[in-house]
């Protein structure tokens, strides 16, 4: 996870493709296991916490790092859980950038 975390986003400005295949596993085995490649269009985990709070607190990291990376999650809030969903809105699908987040949301839980 080290070298995807110490990454930048890069704002995807449309015209390329989504990633495929052996590119997906790749970065996707860079990742912690509870990531889910989702039919090779987004990526998904869910958090656990102790009570609302918490879960909430994380969220606002979340949204944080989101603003200073210009790439933003689908994220789910309830009592104690918190599903972050990442996709490429541009291109519908997924680029280094989405595994470059889920990565640093990872970091944000620690």
């Amino acid at each position: 996870m080290g070298g995807l975390s110490q990454k930048q986003c890069v704002p995807c400005q449309g015209g390329v493709l989504p990633l495929q295949g052996t590119e997906l596993q790749q970065l996707l085995g860079q990742l912690d296991s509870q990531w889910q490649l989702v039919e090779e269009h987004h990526l998904e985990k869910e958090y656990r916490f102790p009570d609302f709070k918490s879960a909430l607190d994380f969220t606002n990291k979340i949204g944080a790092l989101a603003e200073s990376e210009g790439h933003h999650p689908d994220i789910h809030l309830a009592w104690g859980r918190v599903k972050l969903v990442y996709w490429t809105h541009k291109i519908e699908g997924l680029t280094e950038s989405d595994f470059i987040m889920a990565a640093k949301s990872d970091m944000c839980f620690t």
